[in-house]
């Protein structure tokens, strides 16, 4: 990628071959064909479909692709003839549908004679004896507990009882004796009610018939067993109960029947009437509103309603009835009225009542499943999991109590099935029972519903379909399994549902049509003679929802069902290349799906056969070779087989040969060979081919005028050929027509065409070409317009409302770039998050979802720098990789993606492993693109683009010269001509640019400059990038003037930055940049001329670029940045020729703009850190007041830097690569100013910042439990993310998941921002304001308790010590010794030690450097302490830098008399004044343990035997108390060899140093370590202090001694004797004796004539703690 000057921003090419966001291709899935008989049609569709190119699409890629003919495989209805006896044209209405009124008109019944007056003599009374009434349950809109029957004769009321109904049960019957009277013309009052509870009833229920009848007549009808028949209510198609038939009989009144009914009683109580009353008119309105939709009716229904329950005290037994009719009313209102935070109420109601119910309570079942629903209703538009959790537990209760043929039964059943299928979408009671009558009719004859069904596929009319669905619904219930019809209307409604599915994208319609297919087909067993049609149908349907979900399985059963169907075919049979057809199209789904060359090659071996059986003359030959030439042009993408291309031209030649003018399918075959032409081009580039592909479309268009069904298609080909020639050859016309031609296909699409959303997408992304063209922002925003009004047309639930979310979102992340709206990056990305959970796993697209997802997340980090969404956009191109495993066609592009984000990450944080990775995937992604393959050249270009950086970052020249290769290669691949040939020169360019840098070849540079200009020429004045390529081509003039200073090269180089900032007008997202890299150039210029203007234009367009930035803009940083550089500019030039006060002025400012860099959040922790170092490197020479502030910076950012990585070894190297001495120098500068305090200060808080990170994790907080729960609080959640913090990161192998270590970084990160936010409550609260806050010196002095400390500070610039006392102020000693000498004096040192000693034990050398040492540094800080500590007593060092590496307590003059600093003090080392006030108060709160003396002399991996390890363990025993107090084991060792390594090797494996820190060792007071260098740093990173001794300190052991070098095993022997004889004397051992007693032992030893022991052996030993 092409860079700019340091300072400049990056204005590169995106990587080319590789959109970041594919577009999306919504397939014209063509029609649905009716036929009258069960023959298998053929099913070669010739129609044309539009093409799939209605989707945005980004980074070159075409906005079209061709029509592809599908051999869709029709969907057979089949008819019979029978007789119409009734008609339910409605839909069942939902379970809360108010009960029907009351007082409506009564039925009128069939009458088939008049009968006149009949007499009947010598009888006294007349009985009905039995009731029988028929489809009761027929389009009733509530869920009935029962029915029953009220008969009113001479004011008496007599009254069923309330009998229940299964679902499978026509035919309800009471035998109950009711007593009429005997006159012939006496009336009686029939009425037949639904009941909905079987408890204590309210009122009569649901009025389903209701008429007057004489007796007479009741008496002539039971005589003749003719029932009474009922026609359907006004405005009804079908109304309950079609018939009634009542048995009566003649007695005579002295004959006894104890089984007559009573009339009912009355009711006495005047509150149980006005109850009745109430209930009723609740009833009454709630119907009429269900039928008028007046809210005045609902709302005094709920009214009446809440009357009737204030009447119903508690315990009142009609309570819970009257509580669930109240809940029903007010649930009809939520929904009505959209109220549905309201729904809290009706579901407390249902919820009481239920309460009220014991179990066993036969109304507890209704009142559950209406509670169930209610919550499903909340959980719909609320989604609380609970509520599901709650509805799922009802419904499975009805379900265990209820018979299974029970309304309510299956009413809970379909409920179970609607919460499934609309788990986050929108449920209410009309899913329950639409499309499923309650109860069994009779239908319509299949010849009528077959008619309907064709005015439904003619015509896109909802309502009239939803129609014909419920009627075949109908069929369907009444001729059950083993009828002749049945699978015949099964496949009809099966078409039915399907036809919908397209229409409206409801996935219940597919799976159901599914089903249905499925049972159609058990009904045709092998050998039926209908059997391949069935499969045939099933495979298409199989193949749909495959299309539509992805789901494998689905596309694997119809590739077997059309295996079978072509079984079904052998050679011979007429029918055999339909299968054949079908089942190739399935195997070349299965290739675009997975990728498998087997099926695509198998598909085209079938086409051929098919092709063979189609012989010229063949009416359906044109479709064959138009299916073979469509299978060789998808092989011929996948593999780029030349050969392939060119035989489906010439098998579309024949197809058009075979459609001359006039025939009905030349229009297609014009536009079939127009697209492969098209291919041909997109390939080879040839003109021509282009040219004629335009020819043809208008050829096509030509032959469907105005008025055509299709011309709408043909103006969308002929636009996406002229508008891929636009992109080919920029002619404006071309581009202007293309959109000409898709306004008028969208005007032949008005509002509630069923293809509008198709031509809104077109128009869309033809607007936006033409914005990217010419930067007009009317395009821009009438694109973002047409997609919202086509994402519109894509409500939830449609299955190609993720397209619509995906291309508008794609549109709106265009305007971002433009013009930087916040709200439109935002919104794209809640766009893409919606769309990618419309396509779960297993979805075909969610690959693509996730990709431009994670595309717009990585803008949203490069605008706002938030590490979170570039952390995710990388996992997201993970999941996406993936899914396009190794074969995949789409492979290649997901590696690439995923590189260029690890590459974004390496860029940020600097972690080779992910720039490594990157190369890595961009290599694998080369090797799916071989030679010839129209990808290659992008492939190569993003390995090249990666192996610049690397090589940026690590210099090998290696990485420089492959990546030139590559550009070279991949340019070659972009002849003059190509779309992509200016990106590429741009960054063959870029890489030439660097290499001069690097090597100074002349060459390179001109190489460079002169592709830069070719690049430039290709983007003339119009060219959306013309601005990116000024500014390169600006960039390297600049370089070239710097190496050949040349003036006008930077002359020209500012004039191309002038005409590129013009370019990017005031909102446009780059004109920052511009204004930047402008900026830059004026201020290299004025370096050079020294004209003061440029230098104030410089600034001034960089303080324009910093007020164009918002708030979270990362980019911030560097213009601050280059503010400073220019305000230290103005400084440097007034130095000579204006005031003190400007200087100052301009000083301060520069100061400013690098302390506001520095503190740009998001511009990133390591960007910052650097930042913060350059005001450092520049404050220090100037002098500056800020300079104390710019090192605290530094520190504190190094320290935020280290704390986001999790393993002690990442953090050591991070350490590594900034300044070692940067907590030095920043003490120096305070000792210069005089501040030794904040020296001190300075000290402790920049070193041993991995100790200092570690200890902080494990800080008690015991006192936060004194400040109430908020404290408590607090304090367990602190010590819970330390806890989490603390544990030792996974130890990943080489065969982990780099996914699965990623995602283990990304949970650090969070974690540590989580703890720093618990920290930050914690310092409100009082008392804690300074908690893990760097100390103050009060806090540090207490370290000095027991002793002075003495900090000894090496730096370039100075020597210095400070002595701490306890009370006193701290001194600083400036030391007679500088850098130099040091540096010289610790290889001396070192080599001092590893001298032999002679016969007597000298070591003149080492005596030597001891002396310089006692000179330079310990003898001045001696003298001194001896005015603050009397002599004999114990004092700390505290080294810094070099200072570390050297014996400070065995410095001396050595010589007779000669001073040294073991004759006065008794000296202790600490790494920081922290780590020893810690030590000391964990001694003072310590247990007494038992003591262990460990060792191990034959360690694993050893190749000899440690002889002195046992001798010195029974050494030890012997010295010590007996048990129990002393305990010993062999467990681990020390090898001399290793210990350098900072691990004990043990029995079984090495025991490390951060073994050690991860375990507890607070119990442990004292350590003796006698192996070799346990006391000893790393001199890469000296003031970390990272050795053996520390880490145990920092574990919790208080007193440690440690080896300095390697010590000898006689020395161990006689020193340990020496050591524990003074540790433990008389009495019991304590730690705070250890200092002291190695002080004796060292000086027994030095002392004894006996024993001969070297100095160096003398001296190695050292006391670190307390």
């Amino acid at each position: 990628m092409s860079r700019s000057v340091p300072g400049h921003f990056n204005d590169y090419t995106p990587p080319l071959g590789e959109g970041l966001s594919h577009s999306e291709h919504p397939q014209d899935t063509g029609h649905r064909n009716l036929v009258i008989n069960e023959t298998l049609q053929v099913v070669v569709n010739n129609s044309v479909s539009d093409p799939p190119n209605d989707s945005l699409q980004v980074s070159g890629e075409e906005l079209g692709q061709p029509e592809q003919p599908q051999d869709s495989g029709e969907t057979n209805l089949v008819m019979s003839e029978m007789l119409q006896v009734a008609i339910n044209n409605s839909l069942s209405d939902p379970l809360d549908d108010a009960l029907p009124v009351i007082d409506e008109e009564p039925s009128h019944s069939e009458h088939t004679q008049d009968l006149g007056e009949i007499h009947l003599s010598g009888v006294q009374q007349v009985v009905i004896t039995s009731i029988r009434a028929t489809d009761l349950a027929l389009g009733l809109r509530r869920i009935p507990a029962g029915f029953h029957v009220v008969i009113k004769v001479n004011g008496a009321e007599y009254w069923t009882s309330n009998k229940s109904a299964h679902v499978d049960e026509a035919v309800v019957e009471w035998h109950e004796r009711i007593l009429l009277s005997c006159e012939s013309s006496s009336k009686a009052r029939v009425s037949v009610y639904a009941s909905f509870e079987l408890g204590h009833m309210l009122c009569h229920g649901e009025l389903l018939r209701t008429f007057e009848i004489s007796v007479g007549e009741l008496l002539d009808r039971s005589e003749r067993s003719h029932p009474i028949k009922f026609q359907p209510k006004q405005g009804e198609v079908v109304s309950t109960c079609t018939s009634l038939f009542m048995v009566v009989e003649q007695r005579f009144s002295d004959q006894n029947d104890g089984r007559i009914l009573c009339p009912l009683t009355t009711l006495t109580s005047r509150d149980m009437d006005a109850l009745a009353q109430r209930t009723d008119a609740g009833h009454r309105l709630l119907a009429r509103y269900r039928r008028t939709q007046n809210d005045n009716d609902l709302d005094q229904s709920i009214n009446h309603f809440e009357r009737a329950s204030d009447l119903c005290p508690v315990d009142h037994p009609y309570r819970p009835a009257a509580m669930f009719n109240l809940a029903t009313a007010k649930f009809i209102s939520c929904q009505a009225n959209g109220r549905y935070l309201d729904l809290d109420i009706p579901i407390s109601l249902f919820q009481d009542a239920l309460d009220l119910y014991p179990t066993g309570h036969p109304d507890r079942p209704t009142t559950q499943l209406h509670l169930a629903i209610s919550l499903l209703s909340r959980f719909a538009r609320r989604e609380f999991q609970r509520d599901a959790d709650t509805a799922e537990e009802l419904l499975s209760e009805v379900l265990d109590v209820c018979h299974a043929n029970s309304h309510i039964y299956r009413a809970a059943l379909i409920a179970i099935e609607t919460s499934a299928l609309h788990s986050v979408g929108s449920i209410d009671t009309n899913d329950l029972q639409q499309e499923r009558p309650a109860a069994p009719i009779l239908p319509l004859s299949p010849n009528q519903l077959l008619h309907r069904a064709q005015r439904c596929l003619e015509r896109d009319e909802p309502r009239a379909l939803n129609e014909v669905i419920s009627l075949h619904y109908d069929a369907l219930r009444y001729y059950n399994t083993g009828h002749a019809y049945r699978g015949q209307l099964l496949c009809n409604l099966a078409a039915m549902l399907g036809t919908r599915f397209e229409r409206r994208g409801n996935g219940k319609d597919l799976d159901q049509a599914i089903t249905l297919q499925m049972e159609a087909l058990a009904l045709r067993l092998v050998g039926h003679a209908g059997r391949s049609t069935l499969l045939n149908n099933l495979a298409t349907e199989l193949s749909f929802r495959f299309e539509h979900r992805g789901n494998d399985e689905d596309l694997d059963q119809s590739i077997a069902l059309n295996m079978e169907a072509l079984a079904l075919h052998p050679v011979g049979h007429t029918d055999r290349s339909t299968s054949l057809n079908n089942l190739a199209t399935q195997l070349s789904f299965r290739f675009e799906h997975r990728g498998n060359d087997e099926d695509l090659d198998e598909a085209i071996a079938l086409y051929r056969e098919a092709l063979a059986l189609c012989p010229v003359g063949h009416t359906n030959r044109s479709a064959s070779l138009n299916n073979l030439a469509t299978q060789l042009s998808f092989r011929f993408e996948h593999r780029r087989n030349n050969d392939d291309l060119d035989e489906a031209i010439r098998l579309h030649r024949k197809a058009l040969a075979l459609h001359p003018v006039g025939h009905a399918d030349r229009s297609m075959s014009l536009y079939n060979l127009a697209s492969e032409l098209a291919s041909r081009f997109k390939h080879r580039g040839n003109d021509e081919d282009l040219d004629e592909a335009i020819a043809l479309h208008r050829q096509a268009l030509a032959l469907r005028p105005v008025g055509h069904t299709d011309r709408t298609r043909s103006l969308n080909n002929l636009a996406n050929q002229l508008s891929s020639r636009f992109k080919h050859r920029r002619n404006d016309e071309d581009l202007d027509e293309a959109i000409a031609l898709h306004r008028q296909a969208l005007a032949l699409r008005p509002v509630g065409h069923t293809d509008r959303f198709r031509s809104l997408n077109n128009l869309a992304n033809q607007f936006s070409s033409r914005f990217k063209h010419r930067g007009n922002d009317e395009d821009l925003d009438e694109a973002i317009a047409l997609h919202r009004q086509a994402l519109a047309l894509r409500p939830v639930g449609h299955t190609d409302r993720s397209m619509s979310l995906n291309n508008l979102a794609n549109q709106l992340s265009s305007r971002f770039k433009y013009r930087g709206n916040d709200e439109d990056l935002d919104e794209a990305i809640a766009l893409h998050t919606e769309a990618l959970a419309l396509r779960p796993v297993g979805h075909t697209d969610r690959s693509m979802s996730l990709n431009n997802l994670a595309h717009q997340l990585s803008s949203r980090f490069k605008y706002r720098g938030n590490d979170e969404d570039l952390d995710e956009a990388i996992a997201l191109h993970r999941q996406a990789l993936t899914l396009c495993p190794v074969g995949h066609k789409d492979r290649s592009m997901s590696l690439n993606n995923l590189a260029t984000q690890l590459s974004s990450r390496f860029e940020h944080r600097g972690n080779d492993d992910n720039l490594d990775e990157a190369i890595r995937l961009h290599r694998e992604a080369v090797a799916l693109c071989p030679v010839g393959h129209t990808d290659r050249s992008g492939s190569l270009n993003n390995l090249a683009n990666h192996l610049s950086f690397r090589f940026q970052h690590r210099g090998n020249e290696e990485d420089l010269d492959q990546a030139i290769r590559l550009h070279r290669e991949a340019l070659a691949l972009c002849p003059v001509g190509h779309t992509d040939r200016s990106g590429l020169l741009n960054n063959l360019a870029a890489q030439l640019s660097f290499r001069f840098k690097h090597r100074r070849n002349n060459e390179d540079l001109d190489e460079a400059i002169a592709l830069h200009r070719q690049a430039l020429a290709l983007r003339p004045v119009g060219h959306t990038d013309r601005s990116m390529s000024l500014n390169n081509l600006a960039t390297q003039l600049s370089a070239c003037f710097e190496h050949r200073g040349n003036a006008e090269d930077l002359d020209q180089a500012i004039a191309l930055d002038r005409e590129a900032l013009a370019l990017r007008p005031v909102g446009h997202t780059n004109r920052s940049t511009s204004l930047n890299n402008l900026a830059n150039q004026l201020s290299s210029r004025f370096d050079h001329r020294g004209n003061r203007e440029d230098l104030e234009e410089s600034r001034e367009s960089l303080r324009c670029a910093l007020a164009l930035m918002m708030q979270h803009d990362p980019r911030q940083l560097l213009v601050h940045s280059s503010l400073a550089s220019v305000c230290l500019s103005f400084h440097r030039s007034s130095l000579g020729d204006t005031g003190a006060s400007e200087d100052t002025d301009s000083l301060n400012a520069a100061m400013y703009h690098f302390k506001a860099a520095a503190n740009i959040v998001p511009g990133g922790l390591l960007a910052r850190l650097r930042i913060s170092l350059r005001w450092v490197d520049e404050v220090s020479q100037h002098s500056h007041p800020t300079e104390l502030e710019a090192y605290a910076t530094s520190m504190q950012l190094l320290d935020a830097y280290m704390s986001t990585t999790s393993s002690v070894s990442s953090r050591h190297n991070i350490m590594k690569e900034f300044p070692r001495t940067l907590a030095v120098d920043a003490a120096c500068c305070a000792l210069r100013s005089g501040d030794v305090c904040r020296a001190v200060e300075l000290l402790e808080q920049g070193r041993t910042i991995i100790w200092t990170q570690m200890t902080r994790l494990r800080t008690p907080l015991d006192s936060l439990q004194t400040h109430g729960d908020h404290g408590v609080a607090l304090m367990k959640r602190f010590r819970n993310l330390s806890s989490l913090l603390d544990k030792p990161p996974a130890n990943y192998s080489e065969g982990n998941s780099r996914v699965d270590r990623e995602a283990e970084e990304a949970r650090y990160r969070r974690l540590v921002a989580e703890w720093n936010r618990a920290v930050g409550e914690i310092r409100k609260i009082e008392g804690f304001s300074r908690f893990l806050l760097p100390p103050l010196f009060s806090d540090l002095q207490d370290a000095a308790r027991d002793g002075p400390i003495i900090v000894l500070i090496a730096s370039e610039a100075s020597c210095h010590a400070i002595i701490i006392p306890h009370k006193q102020p701290p001194t600083s000693i400036q030391l007679p010794t500088d850098w130099q000498k040091l540096v010289k004096l610790v290889p001396e040192l070192r080599e001092a030690v590893q001298k032999e000693a002679s016969p007597k034990g000298n070591q003149t050398a080492l005596i030597k450097a001891l002396r310089e040492l006692w000179d330079g540094v310990v003898g001045p800080v001696v003298e001194s302490l001896g005015r603050i500590v009397r002599p004999g007593s114990r004092i700390w060092w505290c080294p810094t830098s070099l200072f570390n590496f050297m014996p400070l307590h065995a410095a001396g003059e050595y010589r007779p008399k000669g001073k040294s600093v073991s004759q006065q003090y008794i000296s202790s080392y600490t790494p920081s004044l922290t780590a020893l006030i810690k030590a000391r108060r964990s001694h003072d709160r310590s247990l007494s343990v038992p003591f262990v003396a460990i060792g191990q002399d034959f360690p694993a991996g050893a190749s000899f035997k440690l002889d002195a390890v046992e001798p010195e363990l029974e050494l030890v025993r012997g010295l010590l108390l007996p048990p129990p107090t002393v305990s010993f084991s062999k467990v681990t060792s020390v090898d001399a060899t290793r210990s350098r390594a900072l691990s004990f090797l043990m029995r079984d494996q090495p025991l490390s140093l951060l073994d050690i820190t991860q375990a507890d060792l607070s119990r442990h007071e004292f350590a003796f370590l006698s192996a070799c260098e346990t006391a000893v740093g790393d001199f890469d990173t000296p003031d970390e202090v990272i050795h053996l001794a520390a880490g145990l300190q920092f574990a919790g052991v208080n007193s440690v001694v440690g080896t300095m070098w390697k010590v000898t095993d006689s020395t161990v022997q006689h020193l340990v004797k020496a050591f524990y004889k003074n540790l433990c004397g008389d009495g019991p051992m304590n730690s705070k004796r250890a200092a002291w007693a190695l002080h004796r032992a060292v000086q027994s030893l030095a002392c004894d004539k006996d024993i001969i022991i070297p100095l160096d052996q003398r001296i190695l030993f050292v006391h670190i703690g307390i």
